[in-house]
């Protein structure tokens, strides 16, 4: 096990404000709402058909259908890509990831255990476009959700097929991968049987932020298991209050704040103070370590 304490982060409404395919909506001028409405009328009909649809995923196909019939013209991975930079984050980003990577230099413990702070993203959203955002060279690994590029109508490039997806549920997969060293310890793989010293990150060194109830599958395997978790609503939106302090007295989180991480806010105060913390309870157990150690035998004479 190292000694590594992992932010976990949602990305929709808990680092930018809204969905990150607003600029894309934006470009395209299609309405969101109707869009996601549509994305529900979509998921129902299939409903009444007896056939599922994941409703956390079930927009990427819609997606795919309007890039096929042209109403997002040439909309493929490279343009994808280009929609990171467009991101509107929330206040004190990226500086938050800034200030948490280096906020354990100054202790000489810390350099000496090697405690260190790493950042993931886990989202529902598409993995290209966070992979290109400001923040990505903060961020160890990415999970969310790839298309295929093929062809439209006209012969041009755009996305065609589904290669991988995130939901809320699975979600919880990656934070086990997190914890094993998936994508960090060559050959490790999620459902390998490992021994806590084997596995990289202790859930409780984990700290989980998102923004509402779709990711309490993920908070509780946090909780549950001795970690950290946190949620954020946007300024002077009540019903999103509502939600979080609603997950709050039913122990879902330990914490939330609005949706401000400049420095000086609760949402900073309380990030850095977590990290803080247990990299003093790491300290802790490290010393402990060590003075258990006993001396090596000798000959006697």
């Amino acid at each position: 096990m190292e000694n590594i304490i992992a932010v976990v982060w949602d990305f929709d409404k808990t680092l930018v404000k809204g969905y990150m395919q607003d600029p894309i909506f934006e470009e395209y001028q299609v309405d969101a709402k109707s869009f996601w409405r549509e994305n529900d009328d979509m998921v129902e009909e299939y409903s009444r058909k007896d056939i599922l649809m994941n409703k956390d995923t079930a927009y990427l196909n819609l997606f795919i259908r309007y890039a096929k019939s042209g109403r997002f013209a040439g909309l493929d991975n490279a343009k994808l890509a280009t929609y990171g930079p467009k991101q509107s984050f929330y206040d004190g980003i990226p500086e938050i990831f800034k200030t948490t990577k280096s906020l354990l230099d100054a202790d000489p413990l810390c350099k000496e255990y090697n405690i260190r702070v790493e950042h993931y993203i886990v989202s529902t959203g598409f993995r290209k476009v966070i992979q290109n955002s400001s923040i990505s060279e903060y961020i160890e690994h990415v999970w969310g959700c790839d298309l295929i590029d093929g062809l439209d109508e006209q012969g041009r490039p755009v996305i065609s097929e589904i290669g991988f997806t995130i939901d809320n549920t699975s979600k919880t997969r990656a934070l086990f991968e997190i914890n094993k060293g998936v994508h960090k310890n060559e050959g490790v793989e999620v459902n390998m049987k490992l021994t806590e010293d084997q596995k990289r990150v202790a859930f409780k060194n984990m700290i989980y932020i998102a923004d509402g109830p779709s990711d309490i599958p993920a908070f509780s395997v946090v909780k549950s298991r001795g970690g950290s978790t946190f949620a954020i609503y946007p300024k002077h939106d009540n019903r999103a209050f509502k939600q979080v302090e609603q997950m709050r007295e039913d122990g879902r989180i330990d914490m939330f704040a609005e949706a401000d991480y400049s420095d000086g806010t609760t949402a900073s105060m309380w990030i850095c103070n977590k990290i803080r913390e247990k990299a003093e309870r790491i300290k802790e157990e490290e010393k402990s370590k060590r003075t258990g150690i006993t001396c090596a035998p000798i000959h006697l004479i």
